[in-house]
Formats: structure tokens, C-alpha cells, sequence
């Protein structure tokens, strides 16, 4: 008789019980963000008989999470789907391909747990985000083209046994999309007690294409009559691969609005869970970014722009339809953090940017409701 085989490869969990401690404790100690109500001018309410109807538009403002951002939320999903799995145990170096934000929250999250971070990224992103990076105690490492940080992402995970984290692949599948407090379940939450509490739309950007994928199953998943559209900026292959349903398509230029748009499909952009997307030029993004920062009093990040042009051109629509109820989109992260760019007016000037077009847009949609963008 053959000898039994008995391979026995259980580990001590000690070191990932607690790392998954500290991520869950650090979850409890921050409240659920901020649904802000975005006041709209007279034209949003009309009368039906006896009674005063018309459109909400509502911001859910990422920007109050520890790291100021809406990709706290991913960072901690991903972080526990990685212990979880073993592949980040005591010690790996965490590695991770990201324009910034997503870099902020994981450095926060691997200094939690006591592990080293490594940031891949362009020479070109903004250096107040670098800065934070650092200041989380993470390590920046730049590319000169956006298409080079997957294959340096692996090649430092090789070198150094590390883990590369891989948002654009994990993103989709490390959030419990059917609910536990995700992005959508939050915002019907909010919405409970509002005059309009299923959204008419949902607005967001894709930069992984987690939260689009997260929010469009979560619609489906609880039978939500809400439609949600996806805003795209310039140089992103997002909205044409949407359009001619070629998940092949790349581009040799990256996004100008950080955060959102890729230059290749990514694994986790389920287009399938989309209703519509809006591509939104550069301008328009930056524009609106200045636009909503005076009307709240508070500086917001380009990719809140974007989400504004495509949610402001959707409350055009519903006005001319005379159709009632609310949009929602989000506020992504502060614009505190593009003080060198979107709210510089040299460096506008030096990338050739006009937002006089763009801008007469908004002027004219805010005095009438009419959208001419």
C-alpha cells in the first residue's frame, strides 16, 4: 500500500486576523459620507394641477472619507479581498498602477496593516497627490506613458515578491456589489425620505469601472427603475468601446481628468450594466469643476466635473420632457488637489484650453434650463 499523503499547509492567521481588524475598525470609526442637495434654479419646479413638481439633483461627497476621496472605498475592498485571499500576508510590499487617488487610499490602508506600498504612475500626475502618497508613508514610482504602468507594476512585483493589487482587474469583483454598505446601498439609503427616492439617473466616471459595476448590478440586482449613465472624458476608450462593443480598443494618449478614462478597457468596466454614457470634452470637465466650486463654496476635482456636465445635461432632458424626479452623481474628491492645474489659469493656457464655450453652456443651462452643450 502507497504511503498516505498529507500535505499540511496551514498557516498562522494571526497576522491577517488582525490586519482585517484594523481595516474593519477603521470602517467603524468613519460615518457614512454626505448626500448634499444641489440647489437648482427656479426653472427645476413647475406646476401639475394642484400640485409643485420638478427635479432634485443630489452630490453624494466622497471627498469626507479619511483619505478624501471616493477610492477609500475600493482601497479598503481591495485590501481585505487581497488578505483574504493570502496574497498580501505580514511584510509583502503592496504594488499598485494608479493616476493618484487610489495610490492615497492604499498607502493609507497599507500603513493600517504594516505593509510597504509602491505607487506606479505618470511622471505627469498632480504633485499635491504624490505629496499625500508620501505622506501615508507610500513610495512613488513613475512611467513616462500611461501604457507602461501595468507592465511596471508587474515587473516590481516580481523583483521585490510583492503583491500587485491590480484596481483595474480586482475592482469589479472585491466589492460586495449586492449591498454591506457599498456606494449604492448607501445612496438608496439616503434617498429614503427624499420627494423622489428611486433615482431617475445615476451619474458616474469610469476610471477602474468598479463603482459603475457595482452600481448597475445593484439596479438590476434590487429591480430599481433607475438608469445609470456613464460619463467619459477625452482620450478614454471607455464610450467607444461602449459604442462598437470592442473590448480590443486602446489609445496612445491618456485622460487629462485624473481618476477617469483609460487608455484600454479595463477587466473590471462591465459595459453590459450600463444604460447610456456621455463623452465630455476636457474643457467642459474643467469648466464645471470651477462652476460647482462656486456655486457649494468649496473647490471640487475635475472628475466631479465631469459628472456635473453629463448629470446638468440630464436635468436638461427631464426639464424638456417635463418629467419629474431626481439624478444623483458624485463629488469624487477636492480640488485642492488640482490648485496647480484645473484652477491654475497659466497652466490652462499652457495645454491650450478655452473654457469660454463650455462655460456659456452652463451660464445658459443655470438662467434657463436649456441645454445647448
Amino acid at each position: 500500500m502507497q504511503p498516505t499523503r498529507d500535505i499540511d499547509r496551514r498557516a498562522d492567521r494571526s497576522w491577517a486576523d488582525n490586519a482585517v481588524r484594523l481595516i474593519e475598525a477603521d470602517a467603524r470609526r468613519s460615518a457614512d459620507t454626505h448626500l448634499l442637495r444641489v440647489e437648482l434654479p427656479e426653472w427645476s419646479r413647475w406646476r401639475d394641477g394642484d400640485a409643485e413638481v420638478g427635479i432634485d439633483l443630489y452630490l453624494k461627497d466622497e471627498s469626507t472619507h479619511p483619505t478624501g476621496s471616493l477610492k477609500h472605498r475600493l482601497a479598503r475592498s481591495l485590501f481585505l479581498y487581497a488578505i483574504c485571499n493570502g496574497w498580501i500576508t505580514e511584510g509583502t510590499p503592496v504594488i499598485e498602477a494608479s493616476s493618484g487617488s487610489t495610490a492615497v487610499s492604499e498607502a493609507y490602508f497599507a500603513k493600517l496593516i504594516g505593509v510597504p506600498f509602491i505607487a506606479v504612475m505618470t511622471a505627469g500626475t498632480s504633485p499635491a497627490k504624490t505629496a499625500l502618497i508620501e505622506r501615508e508613508g507610500g513610495q512613488c514610482h513613475f512611467v513616462q506613458r500611461a501604457g507602461e504602468v501595468y507592465a511596471e507594476a508587474l515587473r516590481l512585483e516580481a523583483e521585490r515578491g510583492g503583491h500587485f493589487i491590480d484596481q483595474f482587474t480586482m475592482a469589479e469583483r472585491a466589492t460586495d456589489w449586492r449591498g454591506n454598505n457599498n456606494i449604492a446601498e448607501s445612496i438608496f439609503a439616503q434617498m429614503a425620505d427624499e420627494d423622489h427616492p428611486i433615482p431617475t439617473w445615476i451619474v458616474v466616471g469610469a476610471g477602474t469601472g468598479g463603482t459603475s459595476a457595482t452600481l448597475g448590478r445593484y439596479l438590476r440586482y434590487r429591480r430599481h427603475p433607475t438608469w445609470l449613465c456613464v460619463v467619459d472624458p477625452e482620450n478614454s476608450v471607455f464610450l467607444p468601446a461602449f459604442e462598437s462593443g470592442d473590448g480590443a480598443l486602446t489609445s496612445d494618449a491618456g485622460s487629462r481628468i485624473e481618476g477617469i478614462g483609460r487608455p484600454r478597457v479595463e477587466p473590471s468596466f462591465v459595459s453590459q450594466v450600463i444604460d447610456r454614457m456621455i463623452g465630455v470634452p476636457d474643457e467642459a470637465s474643467i469648466a464645471t469643476a470651477r462652476c460647482v466650486t462656486n456655486r457649494l463654496g468649496r473647490r471640487v476635482g475635475g472628475s466631479t466635473g465631469t459628472n456635473m456636465w453629463g448629470a446638468f445635461s440630464l436635468v436638461a432632458e427631464m426639464v424638456a420632457q417635463r418629467r419629474t424626479g431626481s439624478v444623483v452623481t458624485l463629488l469624487c474628491d477636492p480640488g485642492d488637489r488640482y490648485s496647480t492645474t484645473y484652477f491654475d489659469d497659466s497652466w490652462l493656457a499652457a495645454q491650450g484650453f478655452d473654457l469660454g464655450p463650455a462655460t456659456a453652456v452652463l451660464d445658459e443651462f443655470l438662467a434657463t434650463g436649456r441645454w445647448s452643450g
